[in-house]
Order: C-alpha cells, then sequence, then structure tokens
C-alpha cells in the first residue's frame, strides 16, 4: 500500500478552532535554472474519507512522477481550493531563494483566496517572516501532513511541466529531464554554451565569470 500523509495536524488546527485550513510547500527551490514554485491547497476536512480519496498522497519527493501524475487531478478535485504560484529567475536572483519562495507561495495563497479564505496554514519548514496568518512550520511537512503533501505534488507535477516547455525553447540543457537541477549534463552544457534567460545567476556555478551569457 502507498503511503499517505496523515491528518493529524489539520486535526489539531480544528481542535484550536481554526475552520479553513491550508496547506503550502514548493518546488524548485535548489535549481539552478527556471522558477521556483509553490502550491497551495484547501482539503475538505470534514470529509471522512478524504485519506481514502487521496490515498498515496505523500512527500512529491519520495513519489514517481508517474504516480503524482495519476493523482494529481484527483487533488484538484476533491480540494475545497487550490493555486499554483511562481517567481522567476531574476526575481530570485535580486530577492534572494527564500524571499522568493515566500514571494511564490503568497501568490499560490492568493489564487487559493479567490475561492475561499484560510485562517491557517500548514507550511513545510521555511522563513516567511513576512506571513501574518497564524501557520505552523513543519519540517519535513510534505510526509506529515496531507495538506501540505497535496501542495507539495501540485506544485511539483505544475513547474516540471513549465520545465518541459522551455525544454522546447532551450533545448541544450536537456530541462525536461532535469527540470533545472545541476546534473552532470546540465553543468556540461554551460561549460559549453554557457548560460540561458532562466538561469539562476545569482547561483553558483552560473555566477562563475567565466561562463559565457547568452
Amino acid at each position: 500500500m502507498s503511503k499517505t500523509a496523515s491528518l493529524s495536524y489539520e486535526h489539531a488546527g480544528l481542535a484550536q478552532g481554526y475552520r479553513v485550513i491550508a496547506g503550502i510547500d514548493e518546488a524548485g527551490r535548489g535549481a539552478w535554472a527556471g522558477p521556483v514554485a509553490a502550491g497551495a491547497v484547501v482539503l475538505p476536512l470534514d470529509r471522512p474519507d478524504l485519506p481514502q480519496l487521496l490515498e498515496g498522497v505523500y512527500d512529491s519527493k519520495q513519489m514517481t512522477a508517474r504516480a503524482r501524475l495519476r493523482i494529481v487531478d484527483q487533488i484538484k478535485t476533491v480540494s475545497l481550493a487550490w493555486g499554483v504560484g511562481r517567481a522567476e529567475a531574476d526575481e530570485i536572483d535580486r530577492i534572494g531563494i527564500v524571499a522568493a519562495t515566500c514571494t511564490a507561495m503568497g501568490r499560490a495563497l492568493d489564487v487559493v483566496m479567490q475561492t475561499v479564505t484560510p485562517d491557517y496554514l500548514l507550511l513545510d519548514s521555511i522563513r516567511w517572516t513576512s506571513l501574518t496568518l497564524p501557520h505552523l512550520a513543519l519540517i519535513r511537512g510534505d510526509s506529515l501532513s496531507l495538506s501540505i503533501a497535496a501542495a507539495s505534488i501540485l506544485a511539483k507535477v505544475t513547474r516540471d511541466s513549465w520545465m518541459t516547455e522551455y525544454d522546447r525553447l532551450y533545448p541544450t540543457y536537456g530541462f525536461a529531464a532535469n527540470k533545472g537541477y545541476g546534473v552532470a549534463k546540465h553543468a556540461a552544457a554551460l561549460i559549453e554554451h554557457g548560460t540561458c534567460p532562466i538561469h539562476r545567476l545569482s547561483f553558483s556555478p552560473m555566477a562563475n565569470p567565466r561562463l559565457p551569457l547568452l
């Protein structure tokens, strides 16, 4: 049986009096190229069959691409609201990856708030200093909270699709396969061809002044 994240933190939030709980997580924070993405999901916590409906929803990094694709539409269908936000490579270079990740999370939350208004957030651990809503940041939250896990899958699947599109624009780097992460083929392409417009120039090795800029 596939691993499924728990609802214990959601139930603890409900016990504290919160009623609309959103899980938020990111994808692509450590990549060399492309945007950082964030997903936000509000699940119907009053449904007793929710764990069965979302069986297999877990930390997206521990799931295969096929498993993520198989469940992402179910997440969207079951959720009361969901949204995806992004921060571009130039934003990451300008304000830093942590702030850019929080920006992407805020944009995902803005999409959710067009449908419902969360009063409590569950986050995979990140220092979001400007956040004013009540929240709980959990280390390895995407394996502990079903809401965060659902958000992590949504962010990962969406970002992967963006990187596949970028692969058509910049085929040299193998973005469809590596999703912008620093694998050997990507590193070799940087040495041979330099960077492209979606590389994060503040990240190593792109910050190497000897690399040509396309």
